[in-house]
């Protein structure tokens, strides 16, 4: 796979990024190196990885707890505290072994440790690869509200390793499939519509898509880092797939959902919503819908969940003014941002959803 140059650093792939990466990491550019990894990227990751890193710097791996539920201030606490202890200075960097919680905590410590030090995403789940390791956001969940606080600083570099997929669960791919599936949804139809049978899918065929679906948000996210205009199109599914995400996360009589598990979700509610304001058609509308609830298991809301959804959508990180912000499809492989939408619309999108 070819590199890919965005705003100010690359993404590189396999071979070619391990080499990338003995060229970067060499001892007049930098003072120690610090790996954080959990507990799962510990065993599964992490020898792979330094079998086929090449540096002479120093190596210090700090470990953290699995789970977005430690994806808060206390972890970077314990971060900063570390990279102290073990001497780290402004010529450190930290190389974020994990899936997207591991990236988002990495560099969000990265970034504010002594005042910013570098750092480099090497993403070891499916979801990490074609979202969270792209595109610079860095940052942490305030109590159970995703990634309230946080900032949006470049990495120095993203390497890519399809090896690390060979750890994951099929629930765990799943979870990444669906930021792909939206990248098809808001960007390319071409590439939404190869998504309808995935029953021969091979390994090539799947570096052929993650390649692509990393294209797609970075040509996005390259014209807008600060997310003013065409980066908010990421955000389809997310405003009531986070609020979901965060419900579940929360309520100790609900298993909690996996990421994409909730934006496939809210990928749904939210093409119903599309629907409603006539910005896509009923048909374009069932597709969607059949193929998503074709990959993930439904999941049951009652009216208590419905409606404390919808009161922790005003937290959304996104709203500008009190207003809820959506970003709509206008046809498939079409966006459109800075969209409202009426409650009894949401309410009538879950209702929909259960039928």
């Amino acid at each position: 796979m070819q590199t890919i140059q965005a705003n100010n650093y690359k993404i590189v792939f396999e071979n070619t990024g391990y080499e990338f990466l003995a060229e970067t990491l060499k001892p007049q550019f930098y003072s120690k190196i610090f790996i954080i990894v959990d507990e799962n990227t510990s065993n599964q990751c992490l020898p792979h990885f330094l079998a086929n890193l090449s540096t002479e710097i120093t190596i210090e791996i700090i470990e953290l707890e699995a789970g977005e539920l430690h994806k808060n201030i206390e972890t970077c606490l314990g971060i900063w505290n570390s990279l102290t202890e073990l001497e780290g200075d402004r010529k450190s960097i930290l190389i974020n072994l994990g899936g997207g919680v591991i990236t988002d905590i990495g560099g969000f410590a990265a970034c504010t440790f002594k005042r910013g030090i570098d750092f480099i995403n090497v993403p070891t789940t499916l979801l990490a690869m074609v979202d969270a390791s792209i595109g610079g956001k860095n940052g942490v969940d305030l109590g159970n509200l995703k990634n309230q606080i946080g900032i949006i600083r470049e990495p120095k570099a993203v390497l890519v390793d399809p090896h690390f997929l060979t750890t994951l669960s099929s629930r765990e791919m799943r979870s990444g499939l669906a930021e792909m599936l939206k990248h098809g949804l808001i960007f390319d139809k071409e590439y939404w519509n190869k998504f309808k049978n995935l029953t021969n899918l091979n390994t090539d065929d799947l570096n052929e898509l993650i390649y692509k679906s990393i294209q797609i948000k970075n040509t996005i996210v390259s014209q807008d880092l600060t997310e003013n205009g065409i980066r908010k199109s990421l955000n389809f599914g997310h405003t009531l797939g986070h609020a979901i995400e965060s419900y579940f996360l929360e309520n100790e009589n609900k298993e909690s959902l996996l990421h994409g598990e909730a934006i496939a979700i809210g990928m749904i509610l939210e093409s119903y919503i599309s629907k409603e304001k006539n910005l896509i058609s009923e048909s374009e509308y069932l597709e969607i819908k059949e193929l998503i609830n074709s990959l993930y298991e439904k999941i049951e809301f009652n009216n208590s969940d419905i409606q404390k959804i919808i009161d922790l959508l005003i937290f959304d990180k996104k709203n500008e003014f009190g207003t809820i912000q959506f970003a709509l499809l206008e046809g498939i492989g079409k966006i459109k941002i800075n969209q409202t939408s009426d409650n009894d619309i949401i309410i009538k999108s879950f209702k929909d959803y259960k039928n």
